[in-house]
């Protein structure tokens, strides 16, 4: 059982690397205002196209020394962190949340369900975070997709409901009465998902680390001159991080709040 477990393990991380490629390719040609449905992959200086030697996830990074094969210039980081990270996120939703070898129909499309969502969220937080920008056609499919599976596969929807009208409520009363200088509208149509996937009282765990995170990147970059007072933060990346410790932790965290307050 250990070898099996190891196996699907390593399976599971390598499909997070592999979908975690794709994941770059969509948000390159969402920045270039391209199709990521056709058209090979390319070097975004030389535009020279790419062989698989070019696409193996991790591996073609180091191998060419983070450089392109063809004009030597150099292959942005964000490549292989965001194929690291899709990769560890699916090893921590099939270890924490889906138990494949008790597979079931439901736990499938409930495994196929939080894929999905995470690679939606993992585009929004790149995008956001390099253009300040969460894109309506990034973001609507993945509530209606949330939304969907809430309806017609869980048949428990009122929980998630309840945690989105918090979660977008709260952000739209910010972006209201700061007149969008606060908070984005963008957040608060983020919102409505991040409950949808929570649910409650777990969106309460994810919004108090974002604001928590958030506070304290911020004041760092403040003190090291790299932001002033007045400075544009992209918000949604901690409100992505927020939620994905909340889904794995969630559960754990209220626990042990609550412990902490017993007399």
């Amino acid at each position: 059982m250990l070898i099996l477990s190891l196996i699907l393990n390593f399976y599971i991380f390598l499909l997070g690397l592999v979908i975690g490629s794709f994941l770059n390719c969509v948000i390159y040609r969402l920045e270039k205002e391209q199709s990521f449905l056709k058209g090979r992959s390319y070097c975004p200086h030389c535009k020279h196209n790419l062989i698989w030697l070019d696409l193996i996830p991790v591996f073609s990074f180091l191998f060419l020394k983070g450089k392109c094969r063809y004009c030597g210039k150099k292959i942005s980081i964000q490549y292989t962190i965001v194929e690291i990270i899709t990769g560890l996120i699916f090893l921590f939703i099939y270890n924490e949340i889906i138990n494949l070898p008790q597979l079931t129909i439901s736990n499938f499309i409930s495994f196929c369900f939080l894929f999905i969502v995470s690679s939606f969220l993992i585009i929004i937080f790149v995008y956001d975070l390099k253009h300040y920008m969460i894109l309506d056609k990034v973001l609507f499919p993945a509530i209606a997709i949330s939304l969907l599976y809430r309806l017609f596969i869980i048949f428990s929807i009122w929980n998630y409901l309840f945690a989105a009208l918090i979660a977008s409520g709260f952000f739209l009363f910010i972006f209201l009465i700061s007149k969008g200088k606060w908070m984005g509208f963008g957040d608060v149509k983020l919102a409505i998902l991040l409950g949808l996937l929570l649910g409650f009282p777990n969106i309460l765990v994810g919004l108090f680390l974002a604001f928590f995170f958030g506070a304290i990147i911020g004041l760092a970059l403040i003190f090291l001159n790299k932001k002033g007072l007045k400075s544009e933060i992209p918000f949604a990346p901690f409100l992505i991080i927020g939620t994905f410790i909340a889904m794995f932790f969630g559960s754990q965290i209220i626990q042990w709040y609550l412990n902490f307050f017993k007399p």
